[in-house]
């Protein structure tokens, strides 16, 4: 759980460094209408991702997790109108959320929703032969996050990065107490799998805030 002392700071560096439109705060509301509410990234988050996209000048963004659509909306602007978002979530009560919040914020043609476990979804993108996406970012349930790496690593190409979100869990990552409950044993899996890779390369910070004690992971395909 996050302190009063974390959510005022990130109340500050939000207010004072990330503008967030009316699109945007409503997407990141009507995450309590999605099966996962509170679930979605801070507002400084988004802004990161966006600004990860538009520094390697990403055109194909691939999303897994949609939810309310918020972080979509930071990426599918990122890419321009030129650009292109696919985002994979199972549930369609979620798509239908994120569906409305996009078409809110004029990206709705930019983004495509794929419904269906992210497993699969991502498998038919690699079976179709996908033009690689330039960025690829994590955000769907954390026991097959080695799943979507590897998955990721075929959708890729060098130079593209791979941000893979809630990655400290609280500390747990860390507990050998918590090194077989489901969540825990998907982050080391896919910690392991891209240390053992040499086609990544990259690194992890843990983060508090308005989300409480968790981090992220970012690799680059170096080959």
């Amino acid at each position: 759980m996050s302190t009063d002392a974390q959510i005022a700071v990130d109340d500050y560096l939000v207010a004072t460094l990330v503008d967030e439109d009316d699109a945007l705060v409503s997407a990141r509301e009507a995450a309590a209408e999605t099966t996962m509410p509170g679930a979605a990234v801070a507002p400084n988050q988004g802004k990161l991702l966006a600004m990860l996209a538009a520094a390697i000048g990403a055109h194909r963004v691939l999303e897994l997790g949609t939810l309310a659509g918020y972080s979509t909306i930071w990426l599918a602007r990122a890419v321009g109108p030129g650009g292109r978002v696919v985002t994979l979530e199972v549930s369609e009560q979620n798509a239908s959320v994120a569906r409305r919040n996009l078409d809110h914020a004029g990206v709705g043609d930019v983004v495509d929703i794929m419904l269906g476990p992210a497993a699969e979804s991502a498998q038919r993108l690699i079976d179709t032969g996908q033009e690689p996406f330039d960025l690829v970012f994590i955000d769907a349930d954390k026991p097959s996050n080695a799943t979507y790496l590897r998955a990721a690593l075929e959708l890729t190409r060098p130079g593209s990065l791979i941000v893979l979100d809630n990655v400290v869990r609280s500390g747990r990552i860390a507990d050998a107490a918590s090194a077989e409950e489901p969540d825990v044993r998907g982050v080391h899996e896919a910690l392991a799998l891209a240390a053992s890779d040499p086609r990544l390369d990259g690194t992890a910070l843990q983060t508090v805030g308005s989300k409480g004690w968790d981090g992220f992971a970012l690799f680059r395909r170096v080959a």
